[in-house]
């Protein structure tokens, strides 16, 4: 969000909102029902968010008037991912990442929708990507890289049009899968370039999102978690680099309020705005 004085700009927000039965919900509520207003994100990725049985939870947290695109898949509890908007959604596209026998996750996929966001950006190619998240994984998450990517080059068909990837990757910036992302490495013959939102704002800083710093970490199912920065927003970067440059970025909720902590994962917000010099022109 901007004001009259600012450069037009785009803020997205992901965050993993530890399913409702963990950790007290409604506490947890009271902290991110007025929390996330105070954000003004446009977009929103959320994670273990759950629908159905007369609840939806990104409604509730959010209110009726956003688009909400949720990933098709959804466990049998109602948990899955939703994509939420300020802004009018078009086309939306759709891709299972279950890659092997072992992805057990049915809300494991990538979604990609076009955001119109208003001038002078206009439309962003917005892509949830939600790999698998256990521990000796790196090659579904690796497979399951390599699928979105492509799938996002396919949708893309030429155009240049600013792409914002947003999700819980369940790797950290080290591992294979998100150095692919990152422009750092190859994977099975295909190679992409994003730009890592906190790095770029913060490049000596690890920003772990999954602490045990956070109790709720230590009372999960990973109690041994050491801590590790798996929740990212990037932007996709053509020959001469990104099309929208990250103006800011920072974790969210990543503190308690009145000794209760909204999720097992710490938020990431990023501002992103046009450059002035747009990337590949001669000023």
């Amino acid at each position: 969000m901007t004001t009259d004085d600012e450069p037009a700009g785009l803020r997205v927000l992901t965050l993993n909102l530890l399913a409702p039965e963990f950790a007290d919900w409604e506490s947890r509520r009271a902290v991110l029902k007025p929390g996330l207003p105070r954000l003004r994100p446009d977009v929103i990725a959320l994670q273990e968010t759950v629908w159905g049985n007369g609840y939806d939870q990104a409604v509730d947290l959010l209110g009726p008037d956003l688009h909400v695109v949720r990933h098709g898949g959804r466990s049998a509890d109602g948990v899955g991912a939703a994509l939420v908007s300020r802004w009018p959604v078009g086309t939306v596209r759709e891709l299972d990442l279950q890659v092997t026998e072992r992805v057990d996750m049915p809300w494991s996929a990538v979604v990609v929708a076009e955001i119109e966001v208003p001038p002078p950006i206009g439309t962003v190619l917005v892509a949830h990507h939600k790999p698998t998240y256990q521990y000796g994984y790196a090659h579904e998450r690796e497979l399951q890289a390599v699928r979105s990517a492509a799938f996002i080059e396919t949708l893309l068909a030429g155009r240049d049009l600013p792409v914002v990837l947003v999700g819980d990757f369940d790797d950290d910036a080290d591992s294979a899968s998100v150095r692919f992302w990152r422009g750092k490495q190859s994977l099975h013959g295909c190679s992409v370039a994003y730009q890592d939102a906190w790095a770029t704002v913060h490049p000596d800083d690890p920003g772990h999102t999954f602490t045990p710093r956070n109790p709720l970490v230590r009372a999960g199912t990973m109690p041994l978690e050491t801590g590790r920065r798996i929740d990212y927003v990037m932007v996709r970067c053509g020959p001469h680099g990104p099309n929208l440059a990250v103006a800011d970025c920072q974790r969210v909720f990543d503190e308690p309020v009145d000794g209760v902590w909204a999720s097992d994962h710490f938020g990431v917000l990023a501002d992103l705005r046009l450059p002035d010099h747009p990337p590949g022109r001669w000023r």
